[in-house]
């Protein structure tokens, strides 16, 4: 009987500093060249032992690696939220854009780990890239948008928030959400919704984010 829980206990405690040494990373990765950070300044930011690195990890790109891939994943699961129950997909596309941007108040370190991976996160097969192609390709064959190329379509996009990311620094929440669904708005009109379209479906209510 004190097998399994000794086990048990060993997993938790695994769990645990794999954890905070991802964690330790994220903070890095939102930090302007916080990847040149050494493996001894990472287990001192997780506050875990030297050794226990090598338990988790073989370098630290595959850290990192792990750490931008838990990223995009959480990204991913907020756009889903945001756009569930949502049927146009232009709308969806939108939504998607104006959280983003949003990302710099609501989740500000997920926003920066975002800008600072620049525009790699555009091939990532996890977060927004993969949905908002999705929805292009699918807001094209609807009739919605006028576009030939959607994965030009979706190099705009990715352009336009990083963009925008990037000169978020010290604005209001209120400037940082106008500046959202501006770019909304204008990836929008650029895509061939009418502007008055284009100004309606990006002044819709989205749901508070957590």
């Amino acid at each position: 009987m004190t097998e399994p829980v000794a086990v048990n206990r060993l997993e938790r405690r695994k769990a645990r500093t794999r954890a905070a040494l991802i964690a330790a990373a994220r903070t890095l990765l939102a930090r302007h060249g916080g990847t040149e950070a050494s493996i001894q300044e990472i287990t001192d930011l997780a506050d875990v032992g030297f050794g226990s690195f090598y338990n988790h990890f073989t370098s630290k790109d595959e850290l990192f690696d792990a750490a931008v891939a838990q990223t995009l994943e959480e990204h991913g699961a907020l756009v889903d939220q945001v756009t569930q129950g949502i049927e146009d997909p232009a709308e969806v596309f939108a939504a998607g854009v104006r959280l983003t941007v949003r990302l710099f108040r609501t989740h500000q370190q997920l926003a920066q780990i975002i800008t600072n991976t620049g525009p790699a996160y555009l091939q990532s097969s996890t977060g927004l890239a993969p949905r908002a192609l999705r929805d292009i390709q699918r807001a094209l064959e609807a009739g919605r948008f006028d576009v030939e190329d959607p994965v030009v379509a979706l190099a705009c996009t990715g352009g336009a928030i990083l963009g925008a990311l990037h000169i978020m620094e010290g604005r209001s929440a209120v400037q940082i959400d106008q500046a959202a669904d501006e770019v909304a708005r204008n990836m929008l009109r650029m895509f061939g919704l009418p502007s008055e379209e284009a100004r309606e479906i990006t002044s819709r209510r989205l749901p508070n984010l957590r």
